[in-house]
């Protein structure tokens, strides 16, 4: 990608490949689901008619949105009457696939418009980058496995794909400097849409306290495969050293950086930060069924849907090239068969964290 190019978050093919990839990541999604009911269980509510309002930064297709929300509805629920308005705002870059989205919220057993007739969705086309919604809107918030992705890449990568694994240390500074630079802003914009007492509750990748990224059998399995291919000749060593993923993975000093040293800022604070190692979910069904086949072409959805979408952006031609869609399914079927031919179990730090904004200072 060029260095000013924003970053378009990848979103599924199809639904049943995001799926696939969402069991990896609802590995921190239930213990994330109870603490976003405790949020929803204490956030100030407002008087009806006014609604009460739950925003969702980074919907992609609602998938890892659904059953969080539909949680905090029913708690929500127990506080006020069963008319009482509930407003879900689900938001996203513009050219976020919208359509599988409401069609997700209109078909999917796991819907909370399917529980709730009071409760009611609408999207917003914007990057959480900048403010999304009207100042003192929002009463409860959510955000899952989005604010990893950086508004831009910074630089190429040389020397791998994923810059926590890169011996460049201009690189690495660069892709730093980028990450700090957009939770600043990330927090920043929900600080001014939050009302007070609202709460942010929002899950992502991290880094443990020696700084380890994780995934690592994933990483050189794909890395294995990108030189097949490259080998092979359906990419040019120049598409090879284009393909970087513009993610990364924040320290627990990173999250509370812009809070520094007040421990408040735009008026949030943070209420809880956890970093932890979230379990590996296709290693753990491997263990249990020994089916190397089954596990190998699980992670190869899960890349599938996650990670190859945004590699085939640094074909000559992008998405639209020719060799896309072959160059898409032979990375995946060849990383499903490298993973299937040595299953080993991936570490996968997560970070869960509770934003609230407080009143401001007297």
């Amino acid at each position: 990608m060029p260095e000013s190019s924003i970053v378009v978050r990848p979103q599924s093919p199809d639904s049943v490949s995001y799926t696939a990839s969402s069991r990896l990541q609802a590995a921190g999604l239930r213990p994330a689901m109870a603490i976003f009911e405790e949020a929803a269980g204490v956030v100030p509510l407002p008087p009806a008619p006014q609604p009460i309002v739950i925003a969702d930064y980074g919907a992609a297709t609602g998938h890892n949105s659904l059953l969080p929300i539909g949680a905090a509805i029913e708690i929500l629920r127990k506080r006020t009457r069963s008319d009482h308005s509930i407003l879900v705002v689900h938001t996203d870059l513009p050219d976020n696939d919208f359509t599988a989205l409401f069609r997700t919220l209109a078909e999917d057993p796991d819907s909370y418009l399917a529980r709730d007739s009071a409760t009611f969705a609408s999207a917003v086309g914007r990057s959480f980058y900048e403010q999304v919604l009207p100042s003192g809107s929002v009463h409860l918030a959510w955000s899952s496995y989005a604010i990893q992705w950086l508004s831009r890449t910074p630089a190429p990568i040389p020397d791998h794909i994923q810059v926590a694994y890169s011996a460049d240390e201009a690189v690495r500074t660069a892709y730093k400097k980028q990450a700090a630079h957009d939770w600043h802003e990330f927090i920043a914009f929900r600080g001014r849409e939050l009302r007070r007492g609202g709460r942010l509750v929002v899950m992502t990748m991290a880094s443990d306290e020696d700084g380890e990224f994780g995934f690592r059998p994933l990483f050189a399995c794909m890395l294995d495969t990108l030189d097949e291919l490259r080998a092979d000749g359906l990419l040019t060593e120049d598409e090879l050293h284009r393909m970087s993923l513009p993610v990364v993975a924040r320290r627990e000093e990173d999250f509370f950086a812009p809070f520094a040293p007040s421990g408040r800022f735009e008026q949030l604070e943070i209420e809880r930060l956890e970093v932890f190692n979230a379990e590996d979910r296709f290693w753990s069904q491997y263990k249990i069924d020994g089916d190397a086949k089954a596990f190998g072409e699980a992670w190869g959805a899960f890349v599938g849907a996650a990670v190859i979408p945004t590699l085939a952006t640094a074909l000559d031609g992008g998405l639209g090239d020719p060799r896309a869609q072959s160059f898409m399914d032979r990375l995946q079927r060849g990383l499903a068969q490298r993973m299937a031919a040595a299953p080993e179990q991936s570490q996968i730090p997560l970070a869960h964290l509770v934003l609230i904004k407080r009143p401001k200072a007297s």
